[in-house]
């Protein structure tokens, strides 16, 4: 098989990814071999490429929102079938022992494994993947739409479960990028009023046409807000969250890297206002948010690259230059369905 490989993070400028002839993945007894169609890049694969994530395991092949069909099952496997169309998302195993798997928090595991960090991931034409935590994508979405939904989408509807934001409340997202622009639509169908702040002006106009209130720059106010999201790996972002924060409401970081976040007044945090991280998913999370998807329905924005332009999908990613989710393609099919306009 062909894939990326991370040998060494280096600057995205500075090409860290290789491509690789690898052998095939043979499933484990409980896991499945996937034909890889589609991949969708994350922010946190720009991270480990990088450096600012350190890396758990190298060489490794990054990507964790990967859409395939089943090609193998391993001995063990049940309830799949080859053919069968499948999602590969971030959180690749658990104990299911633990005190956190055991009280519904298996994203707390601390034997929890993930895809692209632990395992290798889906910039790859395959990939073996644990059977259970492996999820059915909705009929609705094709490949290339259906992969910004594994990660993108199923972490900033977690993060917006810890915000504690009520259906009609009044919520802030911070930062506008992949992850946000799915999130909001969720919030505008649970009845939200939603006030966006990110400095790409572009990301605005993009947030207005998605149903915000009201999208400036971070300098600028929002009427106070129950709950906010920062999606921005920037501690200066948390801070403009919580000024523009109501009186007992939340601010969830939906990043897994933050930068310095600096010194504020204990003014901005009283009157029992909260600072939440958000930490992975759970496969709950993940399935109540693909079922919304396909009810809302929501709507993703991609922006085709041949696996072979990862580190150009990287660094397009790095000097905010794309003009929505970079999604990998593997092979001819795929490249002729977005060539015929699925993205």
């Amino acid at each position: 098989m062909l894939a990326l490989q991370l040998l060494k993070p280096s600057r995205a400028s500075e090409s860290p990814l290789q491509l690789v002839e690898l052998a095939d993945p043979e499933p484990a007894a409980d896991e499945i071999a996937l034909e890889v169609a589609a991949c969708a890049v994350c922010r946190t694969d720009l991270q480990l490429a990088e450096g600012d994530l350190d890396a758990r395991r190298l060489p490794i092949v990054p990507g964790h929102q990967a859409v395939g069909r089943v090609e193998k099952l391993g001995r063990d496997v049940t309830g799949w079938q080859v053919g069968e169309r499948a999602g590969v998302a971030w959180l690749a195993s658990t104990d299911g022992n633990c005190a956190y798997c055991q009280s519904g928090r298996e994203n707390l595991c601390v034997a929890a494994e993930f895809t692209g960090w632990d395992r290798d991931g889906g910039y790859a034409t395959r990939i073996a993947v644990r059977a259970d935590f492996v999820f059915r994508l909705p009929d609705g979405f094709d490949d290339l739409a259906a992969a910004p939904l594994l990660c993108g989408g199923v972490i900033g509807y977690r993060s917006l479960k810890v915000s504690g934001i009520q259906p009609g409340g009044r919520l802030g997202l911070f930062g506008f990028g992949a992850s946000a622009l799915l999130a909001l639509q969720v919030a505008r169908h649970w009845g939200c009023e939603v006030h966006v702040r990110t400095r790409s002006a572009r990301e605005q106009q993009r947030a207005l046409e998605f149903g915000a209130a009201s999208a400036a720059g971070h300098d600028e106010s929002t009427p106070p807000l129950d709950a906010a999201v920062t999606f921005a790996p920037s501690g200066d972002v948390v801070v403009a969250a919580l000024r523009n924060l109501d009186r007992s409401g939340t601010v969830a970081i939906n990043s897994i890297h933050l930068d310095r976040v600096p010194e504020f007044s204990y003014d901005l945090l009283w009157l029992e206002r909260g600072i939440r991280s958000v930490a992975n998913f759970t496969r709950t999370d993940a399935r109540e948010f693909l079922e919304l998807a396909s009810s809302i329905p929501i709507r993703t924005a991609i922006q085709t690259f041949p696996l072979e332009q990862g580190n150009e999908a990287l660094r397009r990613l790095s000097s905010s230059d794309l003009e929505a989710t970079a999604v990998l393609l593997m092979g001819e099919r795929e490249a002729a369905e977005a060539d015929a306009g699925s993205d």
